[in-house]
């Protein structure tokens, strides 16, 4: 009997041993985890655009000259700034010229033409009224004074066309000095010069009816920029004129500039029936701030409402179902929250939460879930 007891004690502290082995050498290390305080703060619901938008200039002219010619004058190059009205270019305009001074000496004979010819006919009404009143006195036969209001007629028809030629003369030479004007090519507003095709020396062709001819010179006013972002049409009831919005830029990493929607599309487009979209054009509040340059491409975060002094949680705390891991004295508690507004980067905790609650924000490993053993890293 005494045997069976030694060997009962035996056993119990080896059981006694296994279990302190187990819960000083053996036990597992704490899982690190990422964790955040729960606080108050700011708080917004976003909509991004679909794909990357684009920066666009509303005033940009790309010019290709109306006439073909040879290019005898470049006035600005790549970069440079110009003022409306400005000449940016010149074709040769010596056949122009001379066709202006051809249609100038036509005028010129029309109308010493249209002088003769209205003498004539002035000088025939003042005989009609001489023979009319020779006839009312029975001297000159009623043949004669046929003759002369035919006479007086005719002469008077023939100023009349003298006259008709004189404008169409005038009308030749303005087309002939229209045409002349159209080898010079002006800008259309104030502007860079962003890009130019053509050197001295080379020639210009007109493009034909329906085929459009490459542009020669491309300019752009930076003061007219603004960004072009396809919004996915299920929020484009969501979205109106006024709204803030927030743009990034590839080119300006780590940087939003604040804008605002300044029009949306009256109609959605549906080139790919899978992902149609709603256009919208924001402007940012300070261009200044920033070099933009046309066709970049960039990101647009419309605000749709917000928020400020809310408690929040980081979004990417929240588990499937609206819950939450806390840390509770080194081991993790699930709690179910009633969450409001939220976007990518913060939610709303209307329940469930308090202030100064720690959550779990790293929730990428499977043995991160409720009962865990758990440190917060540093």
């Amino acid at each position: 009997m005494r045997r069976w007891l030694i060997r009962l004690a035996v056993l119990a502290i080896l059981i006694a041993a296994g279990f302190a082995l187990r819960a000083t050498v053996l036990r597992p290390d704490p899982i690190e985890v990422q964790a955040a305080a729960v606080g108050k703060g700011r708080v917004e619901e976003t909509v991004t655009n679909t794909r990357a938008g684009t920066v666009k200039a509303r005033r940009r002219a790309q010019i290709a000259p109306e006439v073909g010619g040879k290019v005898v004058a470049i006035a600005h190059r790549e970069g440079e700034r110009v003022k409306a009205g400005e000449v940016l270019m010149r074709l040769d305009a010596s056949v122009g010229q001379a066709q202006v001074s051809l249609s100038r000496r036509e005028l010129q004979a029309v109308e010493a033409q249209r002088q003769q010819t209205c003498v004539a006919a002035e000088r025939a009404r003042r005989e009609l009224g001489r023979i009319s009143r020779l006839a009312r006195e029975g001297i000159v036969s009623t043949d004669m004074l046929d003759q002369a209001q035919t006479s007086a007629e005719s002469t008077e028809a023939s100023c009349r066309a003298a006259r008709a030629a004189v404008e169409q003369a005038r009308a030749a030479v303005e087309l002939s000095s229209r045409r002349a004007d159209q080898l010079v090519i002006r800008a259309p507003f104030d502007g860079i010069v962003a890009d130019l095709s053509v050197e001295l020396g080379e020639y210009t062709t007109p493009s034909p009816p329906g085929m459009p001819i490459p542009p020669v010179l491309d300019l752009i006013d930076p003061e007219s920029i603004y960004v072009s972002a396809p919004m996915d049409e299920v929020d484009s009831a969501r979205i109106a004129p006024g709204q803030p919005v927030r743009v990034t830029i590839d080119a300006y990493p780590g940087r939003a500039f604040p804008g605002r929607v300044t029009r949306v599309a009256p109609y959605v487009l549906d080139r790919e029936e899978q992902n149609r979209t709603v256009e919208i054009e924001v402007a940012l509040d300070n261009p200044d701030a920033v070099r933009l340059l046309p066709g970049t491409s960039a990101d647009v975060e419309v605000i749709l409402q917000a928020k400020e002094s809310v408690l929040r949680v980081p979004t990417p705390a929240l588990l499937e179902g609206g819950k939450v891991l806390v840390v509770k004295e080194s081991k993790l508690e699930e709690r179910k929250v009633r969450t409001g507004l939220r976007n990518w980067d913060w939610t709303e905790v209307l329940e469930g939460l308090a202030p100064g609650d720690q959550v779990v924000t790293s929730l990428d490993k499977p043995e991160i879930k409720a009962g865990a053993e758990v440190k917060v890293a540093q």
